[in-house]
């Protein structure tokens, strides 16, 4: 019963196109969640980013800037590889949901504006990949394909 249920989890359909979302979207999460986790790319890392939470009013900030910048930092490497994709795309587009309306949704649909489009696109390919699987080639495709057995 487990091998059937991890078999299911990582069973895919969607043949290469979900690796036509993984890999672009995966690194955008890496990049963002790198910039809230350790200051790259011109982030603000843990301490900046928490206080910049706090002052919107998501508290603790720390704490949240910790969860946020881990789930796109590690669900992005997730999408990348493939591993775990669906659970890894469900907790982003979580991410992204909140995003949206804590952040973006006061400021209108366009990214000019710090507008929700940008978030709302990666929400889409997020909850895309947790309905379709990570596609052909993937560490999921791999590992159903052990467990199925």
């Amino acid at each position: 019963m487990k091998n059937t249920f991890i078999a299911k989890l990582m069973s895919s359909r969607a043949g290469m196109a979900a690796l036509a979302l993984r890999i672009p979207v995966g690194i955008i999460f890496i990049a963002h969640g790198a910039q809230k986790l350790f200051g790259a790319f011109g982030g603000y890392g843990l301490e900046g980013t928490g206080q910049w939470m706090a002052s919107i009013g998501l508290e603790p900030g720390y704490t949240l800037a910790l969860m946020a910048g881990s789930a796109e930092f590690f669900g992005g490497i997730a999408l990348l590889l493939g591993l775990l994709t669906r659970p890894a795309a469900a907790i982003l587009a979580v991410t992204m949901i909140v995003a949206i309306f804590s952040v973006h949704i006061s400021n209108g649909l366009f990214m000019a504006n710090n507008g929700y489009e940008y978030a709302l696109a990666l929400l889409a390919v997020s909850a895309s990949l947790m309905f379709s699987g990570a596609g052909a080639l993937s560490v999921d495709s791999h590992l159903a394909t052990r467990f199925s057995k």
